[in-house]
């Protein structure tokens, strides 16, 4: 951290400003704790995608940098909520959680409760919080979650509900303190909001309009890291295909990932999410010469019907993604190709249904995520006619996995005897097994495989491991050789 002086002027400049507050922030946490005679604490909750994961730590690293200290328990003097707006199950989830933060505040007159993220962009969201929830001390949303600092200043002086939501911003603020969660791997945004407008999703009215971040600024971030003892990065955007149209410069997400290539130390790249429309050959043929970048692609298809597609606004037909598939296995024939799936979106017929599941079948996925639809309030899809009943949506949700986990284990039961490089992830508790991660298993995303020995493997290493067995999703194996790292 630089040194700030804490005059009466503020500075204007937005890295700058937020680095005087935490210097503010400071002093005041400081002065609390010596009061109270005890060390503050705070509590994170992350809710939704790994975007908001990665946006966490840096919120976690701006707390802890003014003098709080990290806890589990919701127990604490802080408690922040990172929410996610997809689908209805997240807000309620934060509804219901609220109920119990208000009796915990009772009893600790000190706690702050502050809510940010993709819920807080929705106005009615807002409403409710701000009538029903009154306890909740500061709200803020996506596009300055930089500002936290500066919000709990305002708090603090103010002693009165903070609201701050921004509509938009061109600014990416990136510079400031982060608390990774882990050592040997680092999700890194390369771009932020999306201009792709899917009638069903929330989106791009939360997140916003695509803004690349320079490829400069990127590099340096993941060279940082590196030096760091970072391993493997995920490069994060709502649709990194998307990645540099808007710069001053264009670059390609195929580009940057050659540049990213060079960074001596880093040993995995992996990206997360690409669009089928715009998924370029340029990229396929990138990935297929590289040695770092994992031959896994996480393609959401959503749908196998192209009538539901275009009533989707996907931009792309089913033979579309076909085709696209069959370059990439022709290319990559070890990739991990993944998808995620919509059932029972407005107007799904069981034809529609039937002929997914037979593209499921076809497609052989290595695994896919089906989600049930869920409208969203101000979406194109909430308003369409032939809305799917809930048991129907759940029924053929299941008739889906069920189909997805017969693939998922005849697939991995091919792969008995393959020898496969493993980055060590932990220690299954009281076994002679720890937990991994193949090139095709993604962070939070996919399975693991089980490596059965009596060896002490570090957390964050690789090693070379012989599949032995298969569960549903996951792999079950052995040292292939010593273990060296």
């Amino acid at each position: 951290m630089g040194n700030i002086a804490l005059t009466d002027v503020i500075p204007q400049d937005s890295l700058e400003r937020q680095l005087y507050f935490i210097e503010k922030c400071k002093t005041y946490v400081a002065d609390l704790q010596e009061k109270l005679g005890r060390p503050l604490t705070c509590c994170t909750q992350t809710f939704g995608c790994q975007m908001n994961a990665r946006d966490s730590e840096k919120l976690l690293g701006i707390l802890t940098e003014i003098g709080y200290v990290p806890v589990e328990t919701e127990e604490a003097d802080l408690v922040l909520y990172n929410t996610c707006t997809v689908r209805e199950n997240a807000n309620l989830r934060v509804y219901g959680r609220l109920g119990h933060l208000n009796g915990l505040k009772k009893k600790n007159p000190h706690m702050i409760i502050a809510l940010c993220g993709c819920m807080m962009q929705e106005t009615q969201v807002v409403e409710k919080i701000k009538q029903s929830y009154r306890f909740v001390d500061i709200m803020f949303g996506t596009f300055n979650i930089f500002k936290l600092a500066e919000l709990l200043y305002s708090r603090w002086t103010q002693e009165d509900q903070i609201i701050d939501i921004w509509d938009s911003t061109k600014e990416v603020v990136e510079e400031l303190p982060t608390m990774r969660k882990y050592p040997f791997k680092s999700g890194v945004n390369i771009m932020y909001g999306c201009n792709n407008f899917c009638s069903y999703c929330i989106v791009p009215y939360v997140r916003g309009r695509e803004k690349s971040r320079e490829p400069k600024e990127i590099i340096m971030e993941i060279e940082r890291l590196v030096k760091d003892g970072v391993k493997e990065v995920m490069l994060l955007g709502q649709n990194v295909n998307s990645y540099g149209k808007n710069l001053s410069v264009p670059v390609t997400f195929a580009e940057l990932l050659q540049e990213v290539e060079k960074i001596d130390g880093l040993e995995r790249i992996r990206f997360m999410t690409p669009h089928p429309k715009d998924l370029s050959d340029d990229l396929i043929d990138v990935m297929s010469k590289s040695k770092k970048i994992c031959n896994h692609v996480h393609l959401p298809v959503q749908s196998g019907s192209s009538r539901l597609l275009k009533l989707m606004n996907r931009n792309y037909t089913k033979e579309h993604y076909l085709e696209l598939v069959d370059k990439i296995r022709s290319k990559m024939p070890d990739v991990s190709l993944t998808t995620d799936i919509i059932v029972g979106f407005p107007g799904e017929t069981e034809e529609d249904h039937e002929e997914l599941m037979e593209f499921v079948d076809e497609m052989e996925f290595d695994r896919l995520g089906v989600f049930t639809y869920s409208a969203e309030e101000d979406t194109p899809a909430a308003t369409m006619p032939d809305q799917i009943p809930e048991e129907l949506k759940e029924e053929r949700r299941d008739e889906i996995m069920e189909l997805q986990q017969e693939i998922s284990y005849d697939k991995g039961t091919d792969r008995i005897g393959q020898e496969l490089l493993v980055m060590i992830e932990g220690k299954v508790a009281d076994e002679s097994a720890y937990i991994g991660r193949t090139y095709g298993d993604a962070p939070k995303v996919d399975g693991y495989i089980f490596v059965q020995t009596g060896e002490l493997l570090m957390t964050g290493d690789f090693a070379k491991v012989r599949v032995t067995g298969a569960l549903e999703y996951d792999l079950i194996g052995e040292l292939a050789d010593e273990y060296t790292e």
